[in-house]
């Protein structure tokens, strides 16, 4: 199975509604216009206003509605803008208030489009290669709980180990090794 890039698609903002400040009973409308889509690396949004701008910004100034240092800023009423990247994409309006009242957009962008193709007659070959690893954004905290797992099990075999070794040593009369066991464990933890 041979995958192939599909075409870009156009996204308008808010649908028939376009770019404008919400109505006060529909302040959600552009998280769930967002997460009713799926997009992609290369796709486009399509804002259409009047009397209003776009504006592209960081993270924080997505959540604290600053229209004071944009990325970006478009007021040509119909503003076209390529998602050229994976990742998180902050959109506000550059008018004052409107942010505050839900007139913000947080996209979020997948890798590119891909369309899966077989050649009729012929088997697909198994492709060779590692396996994906996790999303970038949880890699952490794999690691951490991997990392954690680790140690746990470490010590879980050592104590275990020490246990089994004074059990032996009273049966066996060989040592008196339990004085050292609780030391040992303390050390460890």
């Amino acid at each position: 199975m041979n995958g192939s890039v599909e075409a870009s698609k156009q996204f308008k903002v808010g649908d028939h509604i376009g770019w404008q400040q919400p109505g006060a009973n529909n302040t959600e409308v552009y998280t769930q216009w967002a997460t009713s889509k799926r997009f992609h690396v290369g796709d486009s949004l399509s804002f259409e206003y009047q009397n209003d701008s776009v504006l592209v910004v960081e993270k924080w100034d997505y959540y604290h509605c600053n229209i004071n240092k944009p990325i970006s800023s478009f007021d040509d009423g119909n503003t076209v803008i390529n998602l050229d990247r994976p990742g998180l994409f902050y959109f506000i309006s550059g008018v004052p208030d409107h942010c505050k009242k839900s007139q913000k957009l947080m996209i979020q962008v997948m890798g590119l489009h891909q369309r899966a193709e077989s050649s009729p007659g012929i088997p697909s070959k198994p492709e060779v290669g590692l396996a994906p690893g996790p999303h970038p954004s949880s890699s952490g905290i794999v690691v951490t709980v991997t990392l954690t797992s680790v140690f746990l099990a470490l010590i879980l075999t050592v104590v275990t180990m020490d246990i089994e070794t004074l059990n032996w040593s009273k049966d066996s009369g060989q040592s008196n090794y339990e004085n050292d066991s609780p030391r040992f464990i303390r050390t460890i933890c």
